[in-house]
């Protein structure tokens, strides 16, 4: 249904991501924008808020008809466990409890992940630090569309069919793209979620569960939330790769909207999002931005020149990608449950060994992972 679109491939560029080098300029200009950074007091309390709001919510929906369910799923529910999503994405900044305390944000993303019902809080973590520091990286940044995605949903009927269908793609992308050892973190977060999920079950029956998980998948696929799933990084005009939005909806997503300022500053909690703005508005107001994400999903439905292949997509280099690999087959000689980066580069651990006996990665393995961090140390 509707005309083909003519794009056949990605927007491919040679160039790196804009953000490192806007980063650099700003502060340099703006010094004072270095103490927005750290963690949002505030944060852990909305949280705490949102999975008591959820909670009393599961009591509630028990005992309605089914047709009510339904309704509270998509008014409500979908909208609050949208908003949780973007505090674990916050979490994942170590913005609730700061680097310092880096497990104490992994363990309260699990928290925040119960009322979502699908574990992905420890998940996202691992792949969102990707898309940061590799930002529309081929065959890292799962946040890019497959090129599956791209060939098959090419008409607006498609398109809005893929739309509705976001949360799955979300979660089998990165096994297609860029496949992880799985950690004792994510088993961690699985079981804890499972656990949650049993007891909800036994203890209210199966209109809570439904409401749960059902809320999360419609919040995340034809939602006006999920409006800043495209709104983000889809090229909308060409030569423009991050957009940014500033309607009303930023009051219930952390901010997510401002997506340039996410970028230029991932340290920055969404709170304080705004004053980078402000300060240093001359870099910002003149970048393309958003005031709609209800109208940004219906442009990228109707428009023939969209589709899931407007995306810039980069080719990284031999040696990052041999760095990167390196990287990843450090962490797997260490015999040791742990998957936190900041814990293994802010520690030294081939000096600890009779500590950990199982210790058996090479002082060099390391090292590298101390080197990748610092470079990851904007992202976080």
């Amino acid at each position: 249904m509707g005309n083909r679109v003519a794009r056949e491939d990605y927007e491919w560029v040679y160039t790196d991501q804009p953000h490192a080098d806007r980063r650099k300029e700003i502060l340099a200009k703006y010094p004072e924008i270095k103490s927005l950074m750290g963690p949002d007091p505030r944060l852990k309390w909305i949280v705490c808020m949102m999975v008591v709001i959820q909670f009393l919510a599961f009591y509630l929906v028990k005992d309605l008809d089914w047709k009510w369910v339904l309704f509270w799923t998509y008014a409500f529910g979908s909208c609050i466990n949208h908003s949780m999503t973007l505090a674990i994405h916050e979490i994942s900044h170590n913005t609730a409890f700061g680097n310092n305390k880096a497990m104490w944000n992994r363990y309260f993303a699990m928290f925040a992940n119960l009322p979502i019902g699908l574990p992905y809080s420890a998940s996202f973590k691992r792949y969102h630090l990707d898309h940061h520091r590799y930002l529309g990286g081929d065959g890292v940044d799962v946040d890019i569309p497959t090129d599956f995605e791209g060939w098959f949903f090419c008409t607006p009927f498609r398109k809005f069919i893929w739309i509705i269908l976001q949360p799955l793609f979300y979660a089998i992308r990165p096994l297609c793209i860029n496949p992880k050892p799985i950690t004792q973190l994510e088993v961690t977060n699985v079981a804890v979620q499972l656990t949650f999920n049993f007891l909800l079950y036994w203890l209210w029956g199966g209109k809570p569960v439904v409401y749960m998980m059902a809320g999360s998948l419609l919040g995340m696929g034809l939602h006006p939330i999920s409006g800043h799933f495209i709104a983000e990084h889809y090229m909308f005009l060409k030569g423009h790769e991050t957009y940014s939005y500033y309607g009303s909806l930023n009051l219930l997503t952390f901010n997510v909207g401002y997506h340039n300022e996410h970028h230029d500053f991932p340290s920055i909690p969404g709170c304080r999002l705004p004053m980078v703005k402000k300060i240093a508005a001359e870099y910002y107001d003149d970048l393309p931005q958003y005031s709609s994400w209800v109208k940004v999903l219906y442009d990228f439905i109707m428009e023939e020149t969209l589709s899931p292949y407007s995306r810039v997509k980069r080719k990284l280099t031999g040696d990052v990608k041999q760095e990167w690999t390196n990287f990843l087959e450090g962490i797997l000689k260490v015999q040791f449950a742990h998957s936190d980066v900041n814990h293994w580069a802010s520690s030294e651990p081939w000096r600890s060994s009779q500590q950990h006996p199982g210790w058996s990665a090479e002082p060099q393995s390391f090292e590298l992972l101390r080197r990748t961090h610092r470079s990851l140390q904007d992202t976080q």
